[in-house]
């Protein structure tokens, strides 16, 4: 089936003329676009031109999502060529924006902060809860954005805009559906989506849903050999046992499944009046945690016979009051008040055991923001806010024999009924000191209460509770030079934070193998300081964004051995584990540059390209050395060359990615050794890589749109940095497509 599907998309491709379609009112991105006349959100939580902004951003439009055809949001973020996916599973997908990730990175959902209380320091899932197909446009702010955003924005934020209803303003009934099914061959992936709005003047409404199967993923036939899969394990007659992999490149088990819901309701009572509700669900089925499942002890057995998350539940309640007529104390205002709960479990049981630990975990998350803008003169303009987020983290857990179905205790990952809560209130000011030069300054005030009760009946802790009350005052400045149409210069300092959470300071699990993570009640804040520099303009055809930054953590959180009650090492699961926990012990400094690349070569003809570098070191207390961190990712970036005539499209295009030797691997990455492709010496590492693709999409009638694509055209075996799982091998994709 796979061959199949892949000569139907070389015929499809070599057969058809190709041509661009609009979706949702958006139409491919004309090459005559500049970026100095875009608009964007999330620098300020309001719409403005991107020339007033001093920040380097992102922008990943509805049309460019749609013709890139991702599978969840995670591979979304990578299609803009300048974020970084690590995967552990194919059920996942953990960003990384310039040398930081995980809990220090921040994820925004139509204006309401994703990250919850057990965001961890290792790498996070939880961007796949959003649906890529609902996505209308999502922008990447690098650097800190903790001003506005307040903790764990120390990296960067991930702003995503899903659909929006939309108003009729000629008083007849406004109304649109759009449907596609997709299928992908490295997964056997079958994704159906539909979506629909209806609009009046006063309401308006739009659902979607999206249903999305994956099979186990097939990897390239030219690679490192150790990222194949000879064996695996399955239980069979109430036995673990072993088997040999008919086909080594086929990554058993990696599939999963996945649901997506969305509904948005608006009424607008008054012209300058608008309250909407939206509900948003996502659902996974299990999802096999891959990288686990590779582990081997020393006698060669498989350490795992089943690891995988549970179902993924997301689902988020919004209200949303819109107030655009003038007062005295706002031109704008937007008030939101939003509810997310959130389900996830983790499932384990060491091959040949009969006992299944099972761990489950809930946080209920309520948040409010305030988020106003005033025009306070013609050269000065206010934009401030309040925010209120309070976590309630529930946690349970207990063991179950398989065989004969009896049930008994077992610890909990975190502290049950533990609380995490932030209330802040932050200001910026936009000054136009001249024609050409703009000033901004900003700064939040946020205090942070963690709260745990740590339960003494199976683990005896040296204490019984974790209070921390943190405060933390962050700012910004940034100036910005607009010489002329065609050219920006900007520059810009911050700072940045980001308060231990629930996860830091109460958190009980095996890192890795042989080794357990503790609690610490004693942590601190980490603190980001960040510089910035960088130019956006056009010489000719040819335009260019180039950016360089520097930026510190002091007193970061990283994990060290530790003792439990005077031991170095306990019994965790059933395993002799040496001792870990989280402590404010490094200092990490993150440099590098962002270039990007827009040539208008000929009439039909368009050439982009974008490159990021980034180079780290983490050091600790009384160590003279320096190590490379975790989350610092090898040069990577794409360049795509483009054809367009009259909505004709082609895209053909180069994704690559640069070496990390041993030397320059991270500890934690030395220490998974098992996932990493070895060099003469037998020691990992990651080696460089780059893939060569192809995108298409033709207009075959008036409501029916074809794309189709084939990705890693030359069947690379390739395993992105930190990942777990190898990347997808030669790929075609087909997408049938309809708009009413």
């Amino acid at each position: 089936m796979r061959h199949i599907s892949t000569l139907l998309v070389l015929m499809l491709v070599y057969f058809f003329p190709v041509y661009a379609q609009e979706q949702n009112d958006t139409t491919y991105i004309n090459p005559k676009n500049f970026i100095l006349d875009e608009t964007v959100i999330s620098a300020s939580r309001w719409e403005q031109n991107i020339r007033e902004v001093p920040n380097r951003i992102a922008k990943i439009s509805a049309a460019t999502i749609q013709f890139q055809n991702p599978q969840t949001a995670a591979d979304l973020l990578g299609a803009s060529n300048q974020v970084f996916i690590q995967k552990s599973q194919l059920g996942g997908g953990s960003p990384m924006i310039r040398g930081f990730a995980t809990s220090r990175v921040l994820l925004v959902i139509d204006g309401v902060r994703m990250n919850n209380a057990i965001f961890r320091s290792g790498n996070v899932q939880n961007v796949i809860s959003l649906d890529a197909s609902t996505i209308d446009e999502s922008e990447v702010i690098f650097g800190p954005g903790s001003v506005i955003y307040g903790s764990d924005a120390i990296g960067g934020v991930m702003d995503f805009h899903t659909l929006t209803p939309r108003f009729s303003e000629n008083g007849k009934l406004r109304y649109n559906a759009n449907a596609f099914s997709r299928y992908s061959s490295a997964n056997n992936e079958a994704t159906n989506h539909l979506n629909f709005t209806l609009g009046s003047k006063r309401w308006s409404w739009v659902a979607a849903y999206t249903r999305s199967n994956y099979d186990d993923l097939l990897m390239g036939s030219k690679g490192p050999e150790e990222y194949l899969r000879p064996d695996f394990q399955r239980r069979v007659n109430n036995t673990d046992s072993v088997f040999v992999n008919s086909n080594p490149r086929l990554q058993v088990p990696t599939g999963y499944s996945q649901e997506n819901i969305l509904q948005k309701l608006a009424f607008r009572p008054l012209a300058n009046l608008t309250l909407m509700y939206a509900f948003h669900y996502s659902g996974t089925s299990d999802v096999p945690r891959y990288d686990r499942l590779l582990v081997k002890r020393s006698n060669g057995d498989f350490a795992s016979a089943e690891w995988y998350y549970g179902p993924q539940k997301w689902q988020m309640h919004q209200l949303q009051v819109s107030a655009d007529e003038p007062t005295a104390i706002w031109d704008h205002a937007r008030f939101t008040v939003a509810y997310q709960d959130y389900n996830e479990s983790r499932h384990t049981r060491n091959f040949g055991s009969s006992n299944r630990t099972n761990r489950f975990e809930n946080v209920k998350a309520i948040s409010v923001n305030a988020d106003i803008d005033k025009d306070l003169s013609d050269r000065t303009k206010l934009f401030y806010g309040l925010e209120y987020v309070d976590n309630k983290v529930g946690s349970t857990a207990f063991r179950e024999n398989i065989n004969n179905g009896t049930v008994s205790t077992a610890t909990t990952r975190y502290p049950d009924g533990s609380t995490w809560q932030s209330i802040a209130g932050y200001a910026s000011v936009r000054y136009n000191l001249s024609d050409q030069f703009l000033l901004n300054g900003s700064a939040r005030v946020t205090n942070v209460q963690t709260e745990a009760l740590f339960d003494t009946t199976l683990f005896d802790f040296p204490f019984v509770s974790a209070s921390l009350n943190n405060t933390s005052l962050n700012g910004s400045v940034g100036l910005v030079y607009n010489p002329n149409p065609d050219w920006k210069f900007y520059t810009n300092l911050s700072s940045g934070f980001r308060a231990p959470n629930v996860d830091d300071i109460g958190k009980v699990f095996d890192s890795q193998p042989g080794s357990v993570v503790v609690p610490n009640p004693n942590l601190e804040p980490e603190l980001a300081y960040n510089s910035e520099i960088g130019a956006t303009g056009r010489i000719g055809a040819v335009e260019v964004d180039v950016a360089a930054y520097y930026t510190i953590i002091d007193n970061a959180i990283a994990r060290a051995t530790d003792t439990f009650n005077g031991a170095d090492s306990i019994v965790f699961d059933g395993v002799l584990s040496a001792v870990l926990s989280q402590q404010n012990i490094s200092s990490v400094k993150v440099a590098g540059f962002q270039v990007g690349l827009r040539w208008n070569i000929a009439r039909y003809w368009l050439l982009t390209s974008h490159l990021n570098y980034q180079k780290g070191k983490e050091t600790y207390p009384g160590s003279s050395e320096t190590y490379s961190p975790t989350h610092v990712a090898p040069l990577f970036g794409a360049t795509h060359l483009v054809f367009t005539r009259h909505d004709l499209r082609v895209d053909l295009y180069s994704v690559y990615n640069g070496k990390i030797s041993y030397d320059n691997l991270a500890l934690s990455e030395r220490a998974d050794a098992h996932l990493y492709a070895k060099d003469a010496n037998g020691n990992p590492y990651a080696p460089s890589w780059w893939t060569l693709n192809l995108k298409t999409s033709f207009q075959a009638a008036t409501y029916l749109t074809v794309d189709a694509g084939i990705e890693n055209l030359l069947d690379k075996r390739y395993r992105p940095y930190a990942s777990g799982i190898s990347a997808p091998g030669r790929n075609a994709i087909i997408t049938l497509r309809l708009k009413i």
